[in-house]
């Protein structure tokens, strides 16, 4: 047999995000959290906030962290034909959220020692313009949040189970981190602004520190979440025990066919592959027995063993129609 006339019998495995609609969003992003990043850590030096200090450079390294989601998407895309890939490149935005989850524990851990410092050595602040730039600063993280806003809720989309009413969660973990970013930061701007604000009226210039520290536990919080979701697929560790039950009722409801091994993981943000051993006296070729999981629709790549029992049937053999 030729090696291509292979081909008919072969099967794509692109189980990548390729939206390119949220890859461009990402892009425009980076852009603005770039140029909001200048501003603030300039200014923020030249009026001795630190809220607004450590604004800008939490600022910069969400720029780094959306960067790695853009780098995901168009490296999901580029090579989602690469046979290198066992399974396609359907785990590179996975990847690439845990990765800035990560990011996002290093800013959280600086800003909180950054504060701390500034919480017992204070600093002159000119409140004034401080405001102002984390003001700008606040309404760009805001127009960067709805522009992502609604690729994020799609990713949170709950879709029947035609067959038994099960719900499936679909979760794109690289728009979710560039999302928690852009929240993350407009957070610390709405904190800054706070601060700043107390210490203008009040003369609490400590509380500029403080919230410093507050924004860090916020957004720690964020990263440890970010971090479970990811880490759970990327160890092919994440599975809903659900649809393994489904899985055993689909297949074993059928002729005396029992499931003696069963490996389910994700291949994606959602996809899942199955390899599957079953035992029947009755053995169909493995097209019958993938038919018999075609309700599940996340289930995109499927193995199945086929043994042959050849003890006494415990049930007759079924008429077929």
């Amino acid at each position: 047999m030729h090696i291509h006339t292979m081909d008919r019998w072969r099967h794509p495995h692109e189980f990548a995000l390729h939206d390119r609609s949220a890859e461009k969003k990402v892009l425009w992003v980076v852009v603005m959290t770039v140029a909001t990043m200048v501003l603030e850590i300039v200014t923020g030096m030249l009026f001795g906030s630190m809220a607004l200090l450590a604004d800008g450079w939490h600022m910069g390294t969400h720029a780094a962290a959306l960067g790695i989601t853009a780098v995901a998407y168009y490296y999901a895309r580029t090579y989602a034909r690469d046979r290198r890939f066992t399974f396609g490149t359907g785990k590179v935005g996975v990847l690439g959220g845990f990765t800035s989850a990560v990011v996002l524990a290093v800013v959280a851990l600086l800003m909180a020692l950054e504060s701390v410092q500034r919480l017992l050595a204070p600093e002159p602040i000119r409140f004034n313009e401080a405001l102002m730039v984390a003001a700008i600063g606040l309404g760009i993280n805001l127009a960067s949040a709805l522009l992502l806003q609604s690729h994020h809720h799609d990713g949170h989309e709950e879709d029947a189970d035609n067959d038994h009413g099960h719900h499936r969660h679909h979760h794109d973990h690289n728009m979710r981190s560039a999302y928690l970013h852009v929240l993350a930061d407009a957070v610390t701007s709405l904190l800054a602004i706070v601060a700043l604000t107390a210490g203008k009226f009040w003369n609490w210039v400590w509380l500029d520190a403080m919230m410093g520290i507050v924004g860090a536990v916020i957004i720690s919080k964020w990263a440890w979440g970010l971090l479970q979701d990811t880490a759970k697929i990327l160890l092919d560790r994440d599975f809903d025990s659900q649809v393994v039950e489904r899985i055993h009722q689909l297949i074993e409801s059928d002729a005396d066919n029992r499931i003696a091994d069963l490996h389910l993981w994700k291949i994606g943000a959602h996809q899942l592959a199955a390899i599957i051993s079953l035992v029947t006296h009755f053995p169909n070729p493995p097209e019958h027995y993938k038919q018999l999981l075609a309700p599940i629709h996340d289930l995109v790549h499927i193995t199945v063993e086929v043994i042959h029992c050849d003890t006494e049937p415990c049930i007759p053999l079924k008429r077929r129609s």
